[in-house]
């Protein structure tokens, strides 16, 4: 029986975010905004968890191209599914800020729809992998789509400095100082640091279901009817 009992690291994952969530209610609210801006507190993480979740998979990638072994293609795997998961909720809460403070829930700003496209090309990234069964190739080919498909993460980080956009630009992650105040930066900072650890739970059990699986793939298949034996003859007792 698979044994459920919560890890050390699943702990501090849970603790880090409760305390995350209860420092953003804490902090004043935003002069501007209120207590909309709280949002923000799974929004930013969300996004930021996103680009670290794609860079893990291009390290896998690229080391399972340098090496070919198999736990780097699960580690490339596991991260991907996870950064699509985190884009997903960004793109989530993104609409749920944007329609009391834009007024619709998607307008096509440069921001949003390159982090759609990241998004749907990870989801690509993941039919790839279903639709190959057989592992060696899979994984070649993955990691070759993991190495390329990186190239979004800069392409939207940047895109609200590139080009004319509604979206806000960066407030941390800048080419000079951060543009926040200390109290909401210190909140802000938190947030990261539990869903960095999130993160990290996650991807421990996501990669041990994915070694299973790996086991499962490599285990020979019973053929039908294997078990059945022929009739002894000659009055033999059967």
């Amino acid at each position: 029986m698979t044994n459920l009992r919560p890890t050390p690291l699943d702990l501090a994952a849970i603790g880090t975010l409760a305390t995350a969530l209860v420092a953003g209610l804490v902090v004043p609210p935003d002069a501007v905004q209120g207590d909309l801006q709280r949002i923000m507190y799974v929004h930013v993480p969300s996004a930021w968890l996103a680009y670290l979740a794609f860079v893990v998979t291009l390290v896998g990638s690229v080391a399972y191209l340098v090496t070919s072994r198999m736990k780097w293609d699960r580690i490339a795997a596991s991260s991907a599914e996870l950064g699509v998961v985190f884009t997903g909720l960004a793109l989530a809460t993104g609409m749920i800020w944007g329609k009391p403070v834009w007024g619709v829930w998607w307008t096509w700003d440069a921001r949003l729809v390159l982090t759609a496209v990241m998004f749907f090309v990870y989801l690509g990234y993941l039919a790839l992998r279903r639709s190959m069964p057989e592992p060696a190739v899979r994984a070649r080919r993955s990691a070759v789509f993991g190495v390329l498909a990186v190239v979004q993460v800069p392409i939207v980080h940047f895109s609200v400095i590139w080009w004319r956009s509604l979206h806000q630009p960066p407030t941390v992650l800048r080419p000079d100082e951060p543009q926040i105040d200390p109290p909401l930066l210190f909140a802000l900072l938190m947030s990261v640091a539990a869903f960095t650890v999130v993160y990290a739970a996650l991807m421990r059990h996501r990669i041990a279901l994915e070694a299973i699986q790996s086991e499962l793939e490599d285990a020979p298949e019973a053929v039908a009817g294997a078990a059945v034996r022929p009739p002894r003859l000659g009055g033999a007792d059967v």
